[in-house]
Order: C-alpha cells, then structure tokens, then sequence
C-alpha cells in the first residue's frame, strides 16, 4: 500500500511497542521479527531495549490487514495466518481482523 512517509501519524513510544513478555523473548530468541500495532511506534534505525537486549527496527510500513500474508504471520511468531488471525481476534474481539484496517509493521532484529 502506498503511503508517503510525509502523511505518517506522529509515532507512540518505542517502549511500548511489545509489552507481553512471551513476545519480548521470541524477539529476542529471534523467533519474531516483526509486530503489527494500530499504531507507529518507531522508525527504521532506532533501537529499543528488551530485557537488557538490544533491538533494531529495521523497517516500518503501512500495511491493510486484508495484505497479512502467512509469512507476515510466521514473521509475527505464529505457525500460520489462521493462527495469528485466531490470536489477535481472541484477545481483541473477532470485530478487530476489519480487511480495510491500516496497521503499522515493525520489522526487528536482535543487535
């Protein structure tokens, strides 16, 4: 999807990009490279710090939900697109998974 970086939204706190620790060590374990949110909590080149490691934001785009692939999914910690479907809608409620919804990829990497 097309979006000039000119039109970002103002970003959130990079510290509050991933705050559920099983996540925090898939991150860190390398088994999760990247976190869809609703919102852009970072740029590509900074770093944030999990558990005394050091994270890289590699890249960060616009994406619809309805363009989550099963690699986005597998890249998200998840065995498969059903899987992080299922995921996300038991924590958020099944109105949350919209196709139409813009979210924001964080791709990481352990430093």
């Amino acid at each position: 999807m097309e979006m000039s970086k000119q039109n970002w939204p103002e970003k959130y706190d990079i510290n509050r990009l991933v705050g559920i620790q099983k996540d925090i060590q898939k991150i860190i374990n390398g088994d999760k490279t990247s976190v869809r949110r609703n919102d852009r909590y970072a740029d590509p080149g900074e770093t944030l710090e999990l558990n005394g490691h050091t994270i890289l934001v590699k890249d960060v785009y616009p994406q619809k939900l309805s363009e989550v692939t099963d690699a986005d999914a597998r890249q998200e910690g998840y065995g498969s697109l059903d899987e992080y479907i299922s995921s996300i809608t038991t924590i958020h409620g099944a109105n949350v998974w919209d196709p139409d919804v813009i979210v924001w990829a964080h791709i990481l990497k352990p430093v």
